[in-house]
């Protein structure tokens, strides 16, 4: 199956990252908010990351330019009729996905691929909102979605192997660098990264150690690019939380709750980088 146009619907943080990548890559893409003052706003990120790419010499003002108009907003899930992909990154809600795949389902033509970027929630569960649960894949990008490579490309158990093989293949024409995996808790990075974070947070308190040095501890000792109290910062204490809840409330594990020092924060309104203030105080 050819993918020549992309729908993204939700452009916050992770739906106007995708749509970047989409338009990025050639892609005339539809983004759909709730509102045209939403839409504006995901399409001036989109604008001002794209001209910091042009400042860094990443690519050039009329790359910049083409990229930017191959966007078209809309407030109207009935605009993304035409599209042969459509990524949903609507608020981490199952009822909410479930709506809008529903919604989907009904306007889309049968051959079009929907896909969720939900890191999470189970696809087969949001697949069942619609009656060609063969369509559905998930697609889940990491934040930021335009620097990040990985997308987990998740086939939940009535995905065909058409629609898996084509988002794999529209991921890496994006640049990307998509894994097959399937629709298990967590998928593969956050089934892995979620109980080890917590792990470091609880370390903090049962070992008396400090933000700072156990970040620097862990780049300096465990190779990691990004210490585990900066990287949670990056995410978002809460989103960080939201997932960690999943994942126990899946699995019952006790290293996947999230810890109390997280809870803390959240409540203290400290949810990392997008508040200036998390485990570290930012500008």
């Amino acid at each position: 199956m050819e993918i020549r146009k992309v729908g993204v619907v939700g452009l916050g943080t992770m739906g106007a990252g995708i749509a970047q990548v989409s338009v990025h890559a050639g892609y005339e893409t539809v983004g759909r908010e709730v509102s045209e003052e939403l839409g504006e706003r995901g399409k001036a990120t989109i604008d001002r990351y794209l001209t910091r790419g042009v400042e860094k010499g990443r690519l050039t003002q009329e790359q910049k330019d083409a990229a930017i108009g191959r966007l078209t907003l809309t407030t109207e899930l009935g605009r993304l009729a035409d599209c042969d992909l459509v990524i949903e990154a609507v608020l981490e809600e199952l009822p909410l996905k479930r709506e809008v795949f529903a919604e989907l389902d009904r306007v889309t033509r049968p051959t079009a691929i929907l896909a969720t970027n939900t890191s999470a929630l189970s696809v087969a569960e949001i697949a069942e909102a619609v009656e060609r649960p063969e369509r559905v894949v998930g697609m889940h990008f990491f934040n930021p979605a335009p620097v990040l490579p990985l997308v987990e490309i998740v086939r939940a158990p009535k995905s065909s192997d058409e629609a898996v093989s084509a988002a794999y293949e529209w991921a890496e024409s994006a640049g990307k660098q998509p894994v097959n995996c399937n629709d298990t808790p967590g998928f593969i990075v956050n089934r892995i990264l979620i109980p080890l974070l917590n792990d470091c947070v609880r370390v903090l308190d049962e070992a008396g150690v400090s933000p700072e040095d156990l970040d620097k501890a862990m780049t300096n000792g465990a190779g990691w690019p990004l210490g585990p109290c900066a990287l949670v910062d990056l995410v978002g204490i809460d989103v960080h939380i939201h997932a960690s809840e999943a994942l126990y409330d899946k699995l019952g594990e006790e290293r996947m709750a999230p810890p109390e020092r997280l809870l803390r924060l959240r409540s203290e309104g400290r949810l990392g980088r997008k508040t200036g203030r998390g485990f570290f105080e930012y500008e």
